[in-house]
């Protein structure tokens, strides 16, 4: 398990790009047969990945970095299949994930194994954890079932659905909310005027990234903002004094995944464009 520590609201300001690569993004997801897991010291978010392809992969806890016995012991986990069909069992009962179906994992699941339906087109599962207090019902959602709202307009180059998974009014968790987002094709804002969240952090997730293109993702407080260029299956880590917002040279879709004070989408304080520099 990698650790990450992140630098407040005044040293990422004196920050070279490959400083800022090496802390805010995460690279080194979805490696083949490997569970790939990093550590923030940022509401103690744990994102990870897993790619099985000849075989089951157990997930277990790192006793150093978690003391705990199993890896649910006192954490809940939420997962997005962004790959092919493929089979999560929590607890000997099997959840099968197509592309974009969610599974929410609750505090107190001893076991958790995955694998894929077909290692040709293995699935790819993202994978987002927070500590947990109270313990909630494994349950899964297809995509199909995730709740959609419709945003943007063409005109502002930010036309996207945004469909929730976990959230008060979805599949229930301790502080866990997690989703995804698609822009419509020839839309490449994810979202914006931009804003942050002082009460949680969250981590953006790009996936559907074209190879031939990227997403500039900025960060930084509004008066002193940064960018970093981002590839497909890439992850970014924002803290709560960051703006998160992004511009592909192409559409995408990214999940969204956030942990803290409340579980409120709509608590953020939005960023004026005439206040961003």
């Amino acid at each position: 398990m990698e650790v990450r520590f992140l630098p407040d609201n005044n040293t990422y300001k004196r920050m070279i790009t490959q400083e800022l690569r090496n802390t805010f993004l995460v690279e080194s997801l979805f490696n083949v047969d490997k569970i790939d897991l990093v550590y923030t010291d940022v509401d103690r978010a744990i994102i990870g990945s897993v790619v099985p392809v000849t075989k089951f992969l157990k997930l277990e806890a790192s006793k150093k970095e978690m003391a705990a016995e199993y890896f649910t012991e006192r954490r809940e986990i939420g997962i997005i299949n962004v790959g092919g069909a493929g089979i999560i069992r929590a607890d000997s009962v099997e959840f099968e994930l197509d592309f974009k179906d969610a599974l929410y994992i609750g505090k107190g699941t001893k076991e958790v194994e995955f694998k894929s339906e077909n290692k040709d087109v293995p699935a790819k599962f993202y994978m987002m954890s927070y500590p947990a207090h109270t313990k909630y019902e494994n349950r899964m959602m297809k995509f199909s079932e995730a709740e959609p709202a419709k945003l943007g307009s063409q005109e502002e180059s930010n036309k996207r659905t945004i469909y929730k998974y976990i959230h008060p009014n979805g599949i229930k968790s301790c502080q866990l909310v997690m989703g995804l987002t698609e822009l419509d094709e020839g839309s490449i804002w994810n979202t914006m005027p931009a804003h942050t969240h002082l009460r949680r952090s969250e981590i953006y997730t790009y996936f559907n990234v074209k190879e031939d293109s990227v997403v500039f993702h900025f960060m930084g407080e509004e008066k002193e903002t940064r960018n970093l260029v981002v590839k497909n299956l890439q992850a970014v880590i924002s803290p709560s004094w960051s703006i998160h917002a992004g511009a592909g040279t192409k559409n995408y879709s990214f999940i969204w995944a956030m942990g803290g004070e409340n579980q409120e989408f709509a608590d953020m304080d939005v960023i004026k464009i005439k206040d961003l520099l």
